[in-house]
């Protein structure tokens, strides 16, 4: 099996089918989870937070129970990081606000599936094998999305951290495709929640730095989703030190090789 699968002649149409098993349906689902916590959604019905909930609490049952080992204990760390980052960057530095100046339960549970789901597409084996590409494309779209921005929207904040992501990833072809993935992913999600007005962004960095003007929402505040990669990955080398350790050395004997 392993070796049929090395050896499969990939085309284009199957990275587009590795999307839709992946990153397709967490933007399906993400419009409509943050549609029933949107103020369009409470005139209807003004809990409609709790149904987000509950359907988020179900996503990362089903992904949770479904993964491996690692991706499940990655998961954790995910929550428990977004719960620490939530109750920081929103609560202590009022760097954005929920519609209900609260944060909601999903939103920790929702990092978690973001980020494995992000992990996911990239470890798919037609990804892999047009990764370069799809890294040109998606650097491409960083630029021309981020310029928009900063031209229509003023969003110096999110052309900054735009420009970081690019500087800091020139000279990491390891996590590049993942983080790359992770703005394309963070940026629909952002453009979807502030559409509904689930939350919002002043406008100026932490509503604090007047002379870095920000967009609702930011462009390149997939910045911060690098912080819980790096944090989920600290923990889990933290409680397997031994196998990590060993892991390197195999990867460095085959880099040598």
């Amino acid at each position: 099996m392993k070796l049929y699968y090395a050896a499969k002649n990939y085309q284009p149409i199957d990275v587009w089918y590795s999307f839709y098993k992946t990153l397709g349906r967490l933007f399906l689902f993400i419009g409509i989870g943050l549609y029933v916590d949107s103020i369009y959604f409470s005139e209807i019905y003004p809990n409609g937070q709790w149904i987000a909930n509950f359907a988020m609490f179900l996503m990362f049952w089903r992904a949770f129970s479904h993964g491996t080992k690692r991706s499940r204990e990655l998961m954790i760390y995910a929550v428990l990081i977004g719960v620490g980052g939530e109750y920081l960057f929103s609560i202590g530095f009022e760097m954005y606000t929920y519609r209900l100046d609260r944060v909601p339960i999903y939103v920790p549970l929702g990092h978690a599936i973001i980020y494995i789901v992000t992990v996911y597409f990239t470890r798919r084996a037609a990804v892999k094998k047009f990764r370069v590409t799809i890294e040109k494309i998606l650097i491409g779209c960083i630029i021309i999305y981020a310029t928009l921005f900063l031209v229509f929207a003023n969003d110096v904040f999110g052309f900054v951290m735009s420009l970081l992501v690019v500087w800091i990833l020139r000279n990491k072809p390891r996590e590049r495709l993942l983080y790359l993935s992770m703005y394309a992913v963070v940026a629909v999600l952002e453009i979807v929640g502030t559409s509904y007005q689930s939350w919002y962004w002043p406008d100026t960095a932490f509503g604090l730095v007047p002379f870095l003007k920000s967009a609702n929402p930011p462009s390149g505040i997939c910045l911060f989703y690098f912080g819980l990669d790096l944090g989920c990955l600290w923990l889990y080398k933290q409680r397997h030190k031994i196998a990590w350790k060993r892991m390197k050395s195999i990867r460095l004997l085959h880099t040598k090789s």
